[in-house]
């Protein structure tokens, strides 16, 4: 009797295998054809492809080999080595550019960070107008940054200086464009001014994120508004801020438009960027050179950029 029970036991046990067997062989399948990509997608991503190994890849892959020789754009030239490497890095000039470059970077994005978080606050809050005034806020972005150094370059050398004369304020009697020690300042502010608006964005997104009954239970609770700014708004904009700081700074390393328009590099190489010396360097016959200055600078974008994906991964805020 046992022995015909553990039989019935057994032979139950290997229906259910059995018949379990086709329907997971089945699952798995299905599951491999869903995962299949169909060829017309491929067929359609063929162009892009294309387009941007020419434009893209391949022209840098030529690059890097070039900063590797000693040519001039054109013409025949033979490979050099690390030479143009080891040159760079002893390079007065490039390192000037690589300093100004990254000191600049720091200043304007904390610069534009501050003015950006503290406008979306008041442009969040219970004011009057303040649909018309982000309207306002958000012009300079559309407005060509060559165009806008233009502008404040007449501004900083006839309006401000006549300004000054003026009130008497000796220091800003003279165009701030002219002179090596505050010529950065003028770079910073016009490119804090077109950079705002785009932080801006993204901050009062971040602030409209946040559910208007914290706020309301933290006023319940006494707290006052820089209290609730401080731990409240701050924080759970947190992630807002970081991206704006890594996205910001790197932008800011590729400046090179409103730097032209304000200052050209000057007072002497007082403002050059490494964007400049890059793009005078192939005009200037240093082709090979300024190519191992842009593969250089291509790595610290990479890096820039790997910082970037790792810090706002699995952020809440976007």
């Amino acid at each position: 009797m046992a022995t015909t029970t553990t039989e019935a036991v057994t032979t139950a046990g290997r229906r259910r295998r059995g018949g379990t067997a086709p329907r997971l062989q089945s699952g798995r399948a299905g599951a491999g054809r869903k995962q299949r990509v169909d060829p017309p997608f491929l067929l359609f991503l063929v162009p892009t492809l294309v387009l941007f190994t020419l434009a893209i890849t391949l022209p840098a892959v030529m690059g890097i080999v070039l900063s590797f020789t000693d040519s001039v754009g054109f013409g025949e030239f033979r490979f050099t080595g690390l030479t143009n490497y080891v040159a760079l890095f002893s390079d007065p000039a490039i390192l000037q550019a690589y300093l100004f470059t990254i000191g600049f970077s720091l200043v304007t994005v904390l610069v534009v960070n501050a003015i950006a978080f503290l406008l979306a606050i008041a442009l969040t809050s219970r004011v009057r107008g303040k649909i018309a005034l982000r309207a306002v806020f958000v012009l300079p972005m559309v407005i060509s940054g060559i165009v806008i150094a233009y502008v404040f370059s007449f501004l900083f050398a006839n309006s401000l200086p006549a300004l000054a004369t003026t009130l008497g304020f000796a220091p800003l009697e003279q165009s701030i464009l002219a002179n090596p020690d505050l010529a950065w300042v003028a770079v910073v502010v016009v490119t804090a001014w077109q950079a705002i608006p785009s932080t801006l964005l993204i901050y009062i997104a971040g602030v409209l994120s946040i559910p208007g009954e914290v706020y309301e239970a933290a006023a319940l609770d006494g707290a006052s508004a820089w209290r609730q700014l401080v731990s409240i708004t701050a924080p759970l904009t947190a992630g807002y801020i970081l991206i704006n700081l890594v996205i910001g700074f790197k932008n800011f390393l590729n400046s090179y438009d409103i730097i032209v328009g304000l200052t050209d590099g000057g007072p002497g190489t007082s403002t050059t960027s490494v964007a400049m010396s890059i793009f005078k360097g192939f005009s200037g016959g240093d082709y090979a050179y300024q190519m191992a200055n842009a593969t250089v600078f291509f790595v610290i974008a990479v890096v820039i950029a790997v910082i970037q994906l790792r810090a706002t991964r699995g952020k809440a805020a976007l």
